[in-house]
């Protein structure tokens, strides 16, 4: 079984990728000098080709290295594919980088850049093609009943349902569920398919007879008091343990951990922007974009301006208090899109179709976002941000957070014009619930480059809004 020479397979991946990076490097050469579309002169700036294929001695072993540091050597059963083609994507620029950088430093000025440019998609099409030749052999097998492991889960709590629900939905992965082992739920009550066998006791008949291949701890948070014995006797069996806790809810996707001079100290959230040079690094480019933004729309909102001015009575630009960051609240500018009213008229509700408040104007301001460019100056002063979790008005946030769990983690950063929320849709008379998650799911994930790919997005799909009404 494949399980069973694992080590043996893992070597035969790595000469695969070597192959395959050979072959790539070679097709890459013949189509830049030696195929029918070549436009090389005879002899003008052209290496030999023993020249270039030594480069291989460099190459096949660089590329190897990054793809280990890149993670393509990892166990495959639990992962994503579309991770894994990142990875393999991510691998290959930095190759390609490492690769010109090293020719500028020898001053190699011959080396066909077109050909690297080759290179670089070929690899990149034929490691993905064998990555997936591979999960589809391996999932051959498992079908068949080969390659399989065999887990034991010793707790029955909501954690041990989320696992099985989990195993039972990706079966490519290979994983058995034997039986559940519980003190407290009566044997033979069956969740999914997966039975409870016994007691946790049974584990001291049960390990010595080495048919299991891991065991998955997945105490309810009452039973933690046992959770120290139980590791040992697994530890002494020699079988593969992990751990499964049973406050996910409670933690975010991505928990960190800091070491208090050796105690282990685990973070409930992770928060990237409170790293002073993230913080930096966006609050710039929240400046700059918002510069350039003002320049850019300043004719449009020239022209809103007057739209609004001409048609209905009232001022222009529209304050209203909102939350921000720390829970502080600061005045949002917009353009006025509805008439005059009371105050306590304007915050008993949202907007709702067909308002008579809004004015025709208004309407289509609303609907292709125009009205929002004003918060370019909340975001030059400091109030808001580009990218982040849009913000809600004072009495909404006292009646979200007790209705909505970890609604408050939103202000742990600046609100933004646009978010991850908005751009998948979830804007306007939306569910709040999905819109809480997509921006807790930014907030713990927050890169430069993620903010850059939610701005584009929101030049492509983001300014029109068919829930605003």
């Amino acid at each position: 079984m494949i399980k069973d020479n694992q080590k043996y397979f893992n070597r035969l991946h790595v000469v695969l990728d070597a192959a395959i990076i050979v072959i790539s490097y070679m097709l890459a050469w013949y189509l830049r000098f030696a195929s029918p579309f070549s436009d090389i002169g005879e002899n003008v700036g052209v290496l030999s080709a023993r020249t270039y294929f030594q480069m291989l001695y460099v190459i096949v072993p660089g590329y190897l290295i990054l793809y280990y540091n890149f993670n393509l050597y990892t166990p495959k059963r639990a992962t994503v594919h579309k991770y894994e083609i990142l990875n393999i994507f991510q691998a290959n620029v930095v190759g390609l980088i490492l690769l010109m950088a090293g020719w500028y430093l020898v001053a190699q000025i011959h080396f066909s850049r077109a050909m690297m440019a080759y290179f670089f998609v070929i690899n990149i099409l034929l490691t993905n093609v064998g990555r997936s030749l591979i999960r589809a052999l391996l999932q051959y097998f498992r079908e068949k009943g080969y390659n399989l492991k065999y887990i034991l889960l010793v707790g029955y709590s909501r954690a041990a349902e989320e696992y099985i629900n989990r195993i039972n939905s990706n079966p490519q992965w290979g994983y058995v569920v034997r039986g559940i082992l519980d003190d407290s739920v009566p044997r033979g009550t069956v969740y999914k398919g997966v039975k409870v066998v016994g007691t946790i006791e049974n584990l001291l008949y049960i390990l010595p007879e080495n048919k299991l291949d891991e065991i998955a701890i997945t105490l309810s948070l009452k039973d933690y008091d046992d959770l120290e014995r139980i590791v040992d006797i697994c530890e002494n069996s020699g079988v593969h343990t992990k751990f499964i806790p049973d406050y996910n809810s409670m933690f975010p996707s991505r928990p960190y951990t800091e070491d208090l001079m050796g105690l282990p100290v685990i973070n409930i959230r992770y928060v990237p922007l409170t790293n002073t040079l993230n913080w930096v690094a966006k609050r710039v480019v929240d400046v700059a974009v918002s510069l350039v933004g003002l320049v850019i729309a300043s004719p449009v909102m020239l022209a809103a301006a007057a739209a609004v001015g001409c048609t209905s009575r009232g001022p222009i630009i529209f304050k209203q208090e909102r939350i921000g960051l720390h829970n502080k609240p600061f005045k949002m500018y917009k353009f006025r899109t509805m008439k005059v009213q009371k105050q306590a008229a304007e915050e008993q509700a949202w907007t709702t179709k067909d308002d008579p408040r809004v004015t025709k104007v208004g309407r289509f301001l609303r609907r292709t976002s125009i009205d929002e460019l004003p918060q370019l100056f909340n975001i030059l002063r400091g109030d808001m941000s580009v990218v982040g979790p849009r913000p809600e008005r004072p009495q909404f946030v006292e009646k979200f957070k007790e209705e909505i769990p970890r609604y408050m983690v939103k202000h742990q950063v600046r609100p933004g014009l646009t978010g991850w929320a908005q751009i998948n849709g979830y804007r306007g008379d939306t569910s709040i619930k999905r819109r809480i998650e997509y921006d807790i799911f930014y907030i713990e994930n927050w890169t430069m480059s993620f903010d850059i790919k939610i701005m584009f997005l929101t030049i492509f799909k983001g300014f029109i809004n068919k829930n605003a009404y």
